[in-house]
């Protein structure tokens, strides 16, 4: 009799080893399908998100950049030892016609600004690239300045150098 028990308990052991196994390659064959899905509609959903970016970038055409050549301007800069002159032409980088328009309308006033702050400098100042950098800077704010009190500000991105010596 103690044998029997013993026949029993090895053959009921086999096939629950054997279910184990196919319990653990069906989970693991479930998990891969599961994450082979996920993946493809990850894939899908993405392509189909940088479609339709292309199509709002492609919807909204990139403004080309409006320029304003400003007549050359000519001053005495602040010097120690003897005269220094700066002859410069300078463009402006605006934001639409309007702007252009505006800035034209009011050409008188920004000259004059323009003229106090370039005759304010020292040729030490403005000879380096860093100068000049800052030097642009200080034009954008000059510009920027409402032509009128309480007016809007001009919508300026830029100013560029088209001629710059100093004699």
């Amino acid at each position: 009799m103690s044998k029997a028990p013993a026949k029993a308990a090895e053959t009921n052991a086999a096939p629950a080893g054997k279910s184990k196994k196919k319990l653990i390659i069906m989970i693991a064959a479930g998990v891969l399908v599961l994450a082979g899905v996920g993946g493809g509609a990850a894939i899908f959903l993405s392509k189909k998100n940088a479609a339709s970016k292309e199509k709002e970038h492609k919807a909204e055409p990139a403004k080309a950049p409006v320029f304003l050549a400003l007549e050359p301007f000519t001053v005495n800069l602040q010097s120690e030892n003897g005269d220094k002159y700066l002859q410069v032409t300078m463009t402006l980088q605006v934001q639409d016609e309007e702007q252009v328009n505006l800035i034209k309308a009011n050409n008188a006033q920004v000259r004059s600004r323009l003229l106090m702050l370039l005759s304010s400098k020292q040729a030490s100042e403005i000879l380096t690239s860093e100068g000049k950098e800052q030097l642009a800077g200080e034009i954008v704010d000059q510009v920027k300045l409402p032509f009128s009190p309480k007016g809007e500000p001009q919508k300026l991105s830029g100013v560029f150098f088209t001629s710059f010596v100093i004699q």
